[in-house]
């Protein structure tokens, strides 16, 4: 383990997903302990990103969700420092960030996803004509993770609100066809995608609740589909990552409709990594611990 050196992980930030991140950071931070690593813990929150020159940090593992860690930002600014750091580079980290720059790249591509508009803050839109086109959709902004700010509409009533919730966190939002199906995520590790996960909740979709609250969501992994089924979304998965420049490790998400076509919504570049996170759960159907996954993410950087 001293191949490594010094390891800082940087967890916290301002982000709105910063108390996802201080548990993901604590999870990391424990099986790196254990696995014999030498780390200090990092909240670029509290303090300024350039002390990691001066703590003499060699590499960094990134547990930052969210804007300012997940985006490219804090990838940018390490790569200026010359540390090494885990999961992708500036532009996957950028465009996987951007929920609408993604559903672009899928479609130049030829990769199935949901129909869709986007609405600026600065734009008046028509609710009743875009419902009765769409009937049912989810609003999204942007740029933001852990389906924050994220509503279902049915109506140009409740669009509106949704819109007006969305534009709390960002100036650009995406509206998205409702599919009403199975949700699934495929995580990745280095160029491999692990088993399939299927996600249920009784919650309407697998919103912040179902993610990090509710008790009554389920877990499937393996998910409950056929062979060909589960090596078309782990090809679709494979692709979008590599579309959208994601390296290292993540997750895709994706839904399947009542008549077996799936349908990607994003790439996550730095999703949860808690005990019980997505990725963890896939890597141990695969035969990896969580201590076994936090040394092969890092092992990325050397």
């Amino acid at each position: 383990m001293s191949e490594f050196g010094k390891v800082a992980v940087l967890l916290g930030g301002l982000s709105a997903e910063r108390e996802v991140s201080l548990k993901s950071g604590q999870a990391i931070i424990k099986a790196l302990q254990e696995a014999g690593v030498e780390v200090v813990a990092f909240d670029p929150a509290e303090r300024n990103l350039w002390e990691l020159k001066a703590l003499e940090v060699d590499r960094v593992f990134i547990a930052l969700h969210g804007r300012g860690g997940e985006d490219g930002t804090v990838q940018g600014a390490l790569e200026f420092m010359g540390l090494p750091y885990t999961g992708s580079g500036v532009l996957g980290s950028a465009l996987a960030m951007d929920k609408i720059r993604c559903k672009q790249l899928f479609e130049s591509a030829k990769l199935s996803t949901a129909r869709y508009c986007v609405v600026k803050a600065s734009q008046d839109i028509d609710a009743a004509a875009l419902m009765a086109d769409f009937g049912k959709v989810m609003v999204k902004p942007s740029h933001e993770g852990s389906s924050i700010g994220m509503t279902q509409a049915t109506s140009a009533q409740e669009l509106q609100a949704a819109l007006s919730e969305a534009f709390k966190y960002d100036d650009e939002i995406l509206i998205e066809q409702w599919i009403e199906g199975r949700e699934f995520t495929v995580a990745m590790l280095g160029n491999e995608a692990l088993p399939v996960i299927e996600m249920r909740t009784p919650r309407g979709f697998y919103d912040y609740q179902a993610k990090y609250q509710a008790n009554s969501t389920e877990y499937y992994c393996p998910a409950d589909i056929s062979t060909a089924y589960t090596e078309q979304l782990q090809v679709m998965a494979k692709h979008a990552f590599e579309l959208v420049g994601a390296t290292g490790w993540g997750r895709v998400d994706a839904m399947q409709d009542s008549n077996g076509q799936f349908y990607l919504l994003e790439v996550n570049t730095v999703p949860g990594m808690t005990e019980k996170s997505l990725v963890p759960m896939a890597a141990k159907q695969n035969g990896l611990s969580f201590k076994q996954l936090v040394i092969r993410i890092l092992e990325q950087t050397l």
